[in-house]
């Protein structure tokens, strides 16, 4: 009797053993098998390492007439190279820049022009001027003054509106009169009384509402931004300007036009719609001075790389003030001889 109790223990415990051993195989299986998501319209695919995301099963379509896919701009999968090569990255060098003023020099002339750099439409505007509607007087020139061409249409463009004014207490903005657009002082335009002349207006009031035209200020290499007189709470249209002298939701960014710019009207433009690349024969065109150091010059230096002399074309010349010989470069004699053709 006791010989069958010990013969049924050992095979109910080898039972159990076995059990718990196949328990064990299905768990290990379990695991090695990889967690799937089964849905009826979506499938999950490996992306990366990490990340899973949906993607949209193909269903069959259906057989339709011809229809025009929207154009879409091509989808670059790589970085650009830089244009500029080591050589001339090194040349170029922002440390090359305001080379000929001190760092004192120029917080100087900063501080000087921009003493109200806080400035914002709610604290140097006043907008009880505007209360009977958004009207702008032009100053009166003096006698024999001499303005620009450039500067001229713009007055006269104001002149030419409906929000022009002849009475100064009607006035929601006042424009100077006083030829401002060039302020390089080694400029056959630069107008040496500007700070005086705008000083004594009787309605300047440091400036507020009034607006000033610039679109060369300093002279080169360094361009510092010094216009002679200071802006005060005055608005400024500047082109060009200096990211740090810029003040936000107040001056306005203009682009920098030449005197042969029309005053209205202009040719019909090319593009129409989405048609890429717009139907005309040159998409990009530039001819200046290539600036061989100081601010610009590792920008126009590179403007060479995608030049391709048929719907891209820029010419630059190296002849750009007295000692440009001496920062002369292996490009120089081509890119003058293609800017004189």
């Amino acid at each position: 009797m006791q010989a069958k109790k010990r013969y049924l223990l050992v095979s109910v415990g080898a039972g159990l053993l076995f059990l718990v051993y196949l328990w064990g195989l299905q768990i290990g299986e379990f695991q090695q098998q990889p967690y799937q998501y089964h849905q009826q319209d979506y499938q999950y695919y490996h992306q990366s390492q990490e990340v899973y995301q949906p993607q949209p099963q193909p269903q069959p379509q259906l057989q339709r007439g011809p229809s025009r896919q929207p154009r879409r701009w091509p989808e670059s999968s790589h970085l650009l190279e830089p244009y500029l090569e080591g050589g001339e990255q090194e040349e170029d060098s922002p440390r090359l820049h305001h080379q000929h003023t001190s760092p004192r020099e120029r917080r100087a002339i900063r501080d000087n022009m921009y003493k109200n750099r806080r400035c914002r439409m709610e604290t140097c505007f006043d907008f009880t001027r505007c209360q009977s509607g958004f009207r702008v007087y032009i100053y009166p020139p003096q006698r024999g003054e001499e303005i620009s061409e450039s500067y001229q249409k713009i007055l006269s463009s104001i002149e030419g509106s409906r929000f022009h004014t002849v009475d100064p207490s009607q006035a929601c903005l006042f424009v100077l009169a006083v030829d401002t657009l060039d302020r390089d002082h080694l400029s056959a335009q630069y107008v040496q009384s500007a700070r005086s002349r705008i000083q004594s207006l009787p309605t300047w009031n440091d400036g507020r509402n009034h607006l000033i035209f610039n679109l060369y200020s300093g002279t080169w290499p360094d361009y510092t931004e010094d216009l002679g007189f200071e802006v005060g709470q005055a608005m400024l249209a500047k082109a060009s300007v200096d990211v740090g002298n810029f003040r936000p939701n107040f001056d306005i960014s203009i682009p920098l036009f030449s005197k042969d710019h029309p005053q209205i009207g202009g040719g019909k433009g090319y593009l129409t719609l989405n048609v890429m690349p717009p139907s005309r024969k040159y998409l990009l065109v530039f001819k200046g001075k290539r600036y061989l150091t100081g601010i610009g010059s590792e920008t126009r230096n590179a403007l060479y790389h995608i030049h391709n002399g048929e719907d891209i074309i820029l010419l630059t010349t190296c002849k750009h003030g007295k000692d440009w010989e001496k920062h002369k470069d292996s490009r120089c004699d081509r890119d003058n001889e293609e800017y004189s053709k």
